[in-house]
């Protein structure tokens, strides 16, 4: 008995062994069944989402308590439908612009005044910026970026006086401010890009005034930005003529 029992011993540790070893094996494929599965769990819908993704979907929102509607991918968006009231704001605006930005191009060689000349910059840079916009806007539409007259589609190729929107300078303005220096210019250059910007305010209201007019939201936007603006200007330009005497502010 005292023989077999160093046997039975040894059998016992070399047992506990396999079974440890095949314990850890069946684990370790567990293991690996468990991450092959999640991988393919994973990998499933990502592949799904790659496959999905050549077929763009196209998802139209559904009135107030109706359902949406998936579109084709074939689907392409169209523009909105403008008035013709649309245009010709756009049309007209460039054009009023256009002549702010020529007022502001004097200050440099007119006026000294830091705070006519910082104005000056903002008014410049914002409708210069919106000029663009507004180009944009009708070339995407396929229209002429100038206002057609009757009997003149091109009034500034014709050599004929331009008409002009409201609030604009008429040319023996224009001629004045080009003439003046120093505190006068500054006077004239406020006291007319007031009646510029007031011209503007009553465009905007023109526009949204014509029935169907305005709707397109490009339009709305730049409309009532402008027209936020303008009056914030106004009151800025009111308060600097206020300061008597306008004088250089070297």
């Amino acid at each position: 008995m005292s023989s077999e029992a160093p046997k039975w011993k040894l059998y016992r540790v070399r047992r506990k062994r396999k079974l440890h070893s095949a314990w850890e094996s069946a684990m370790l494929c567990g293991m690996l069944l468990s991450v092959s599965a999640a991988a393919g769990f994973f990998s499933s819908p990502a592949r799904a989402q790659q496959t999905d993704a050549a077929a763009p979907v196209v998802v139209q929102p559904g009135a107030p308590g109706q359902p949406s509607r998936t579109l084709p991918p074939s689907t392409r968006a169209t523009l909105p439908q403008r008035s013709q009231a649309d245009v010709e704001f756009m049309q007209g605006m460039i054009m009023h612009h256009s002549q702010a930005v020529e007022m502001t191009a004097l200050i440099s060689s007119h006026t000294e005044n830091k705070d006519l000349r910082s104005l000056g910059a903002r008014i410049s840079s914002s409708q210069s910026d919106e000029i663009k916009f507004m180009q944009r806007w009708l070339a995407a539409r396929g229209e002429p970026v100038s206002m057609a007259m009757p009997g003149m589609p091109d009034m500034r190729m014709s050599g004929q006086p331009m008409t002009l929107m409201p609030g604009m300078l008429t040319p023996e303005q224009m001629e004045a401010l080009r003439n003046a220096k120093g505190a006068e210019f500054d006077h004239l250059f406020l006291t007319g890009m007031i009646q510029h910007h007031n011209g503007a305010l009553i465009m905007v209201k023109d526009l949204f005034d014509t029935a169907g007019a305005g709707q397109d939201a490009d339009i709305f936007n730049f409309a009532t930005d402008a027209d936020n603006t303008q009056r914030a200007e106004i009151k800025i330009m009111q308060s600097m003529l206020e300061k008597k005497p306008l004088k250089d502010k070297r």
